[in-house]
C-alpha cells in the first residue's frame, strides 16, 4: 500500500509504507512508545464515520504531521509537538506522518491509500 496525495491535478506519494490501525487497540496505542518512524510511514485510522476525532502525543517522543480526512478530502492539516502536541478535527479517517511529510497538503486537497498489489499504476 502507499499513500497518495492528490492537489490540483498532481498526484504525489506521500508514503510507501502504510499501516493501517483496524482494531480499537491499534487505534489507542497509535505511535506511542515508538523511538521513531521511517521518512516513508504512514500510520492511518479509519473510523465508521464522520464525526470529532482527536490525537495525543503522549508517550511519543517525535513530532508529527496530522491530517483529517472526511472521505478523501483533507479537512485539517496539523503539526503535533513530541510528547505535548494535541489536535483534534471533524474526519472519518485521520493519518499520522513524520513531520514535515505534509507540508505541502492542504485542506481541500485529496489523500487516498493505493492498494499498490491490486493496482501498480495508481
Amino acid at each position: 500500500m502507499r499513500l497518495v496525495h492528490e492537489h490540483d491535478g498532481v498526484t504525489r506519494t506521500l508514503a510507501t509504507r502504510v499501516e493501517v490501525a483496524e482494531s480499537r487497540v491499534a487505534q489507542a496505542r497509535g505511535l506511542m512508545f515508538r523511538r521513531s518512524v521511517p521518512d516513508e510511514y504512514a500510520l492511518v485510522f479509519p473510523f465508521d464515520g464522520v464525526g470529532s476525532r482527536s490525537l495525543h502525543m503522549v508517550f511519543v517522543p517525535f513530532s508529527i504531521d496530522a491530517v483529517w480526512l472526511d472521505g478523501a478530502e483533507v479537512t485539517k492539516v496539523e503539526r503535533l509537538r513530541a510528547w505535548t502536541g494535541l489536535g483534534w478535527g471533524r474526519a472519518d479517517c485521520v493519518v499520522e506522518l513524520p513531520a514535515g511529510a505534509a507540508a505541502d497538503v492542504a485542506v481541500g486537497d485529496r489523500i487516498r491509500v493505493v492498494d499498490t498489489e491490486a493496482s501498480p499504476d495508481s
